[in-house]
C-alpha cells in the first residue's frame, strides 16, 4: 500500500518538493486542534468547534449569515446546522432572519455566547500560546504566517 501511495504521489510531484513540508503542517494541525480540544473541554467543558463558533461570531461583530460561518468555522455545513441548534439551546446563540432577506438566516451572538467566550478564550489563547507560539521563533513565526497567508489567499470553497 506504501508503495502505491509513493507512486501516485511522483506521478503527481515528480521531485516530492514541498511534501514533508506538508505532512509536517498536516500532523501539527492534527496534534495541536487536538489538545487544544481535549484541554477546553476539560477545563471550561466547551467543546473546540463550538468555541470556534463562538469566536468567529465576535470577531465579525456578532453576527454572521449561516452560508458565511459556514466558510469559516472548522464544522461541515451539516454539522455545522446541529451545532448553532444547539448552541442557540443553550442561549448562547441566537438565529434573526435578515432584514434585506427574509430567507437569510443570522446567527447571531448573546450576552450569554460573550460570558461564555469571556470565560474559555483565556484558556483557549494559554493553549496556543504553550503548544504553538512558545516553540517558535520570531521569525519563523512571521514566516509560516506569511507562508500560509499566500496559500489561503488564493484557496476558496465553494
Amino acid at each position: 500500500m506504501a508503495a502505491l501511495l509513493d507512486r501516485l504521489v511522483a506521478d503527481e510531484l515528480p521531485t516530492g518538493r514541498g511534501m514533508g513540508a506538508w505532512m509536517a503542517l498536516l500532523q501539527a494541525h492534527a496534534t495541536l486542534t487536538r489538545q487544544l480540544a481535549i484541554d477546553l473541554e476539560n477545563e471550561t467543558g466547551l467543546a473546540l468547534a463550538d468555541f470556534d463558533v463562538l469566536g468567529r461570531l465576535a470577531h465579525a461583530g456578532g453576527q454572521l449569515r449561516m452560508t458565511e460561518l459556514a466558510a469559516r468555522v472548522l464544522s461541515s455545513r451539516s454539522g455545522l446546522t446541529r451545532r448553532v441548534d444547539r448552541l442557540a439551546g443553550e442561549g448562547l446563540v441566537r438565529r434573526a432572519t435578515t432584514d434585506a432577506d427574509a430567507r437569510g438566516v443570522v446567527v447571531v451572538l448573546t450576552d450569554a455566547g460573550v460570558a461564555r467566550l469571556t470565560e474559555t478564550a483565556p484558556v483557549h489563547v494559554r493553549g496556543i500560546r504553550d503548544l504553538f507560539v512558545a516553540r517558535l521563533n520570531d521569525r519563523e513565526l512571521a514566516i509560516l504566517e506569511s507562508a500560509l497567508g499566500k496559500v489561503t489567499l488564493d484557496c476558496t470553497f465553494g
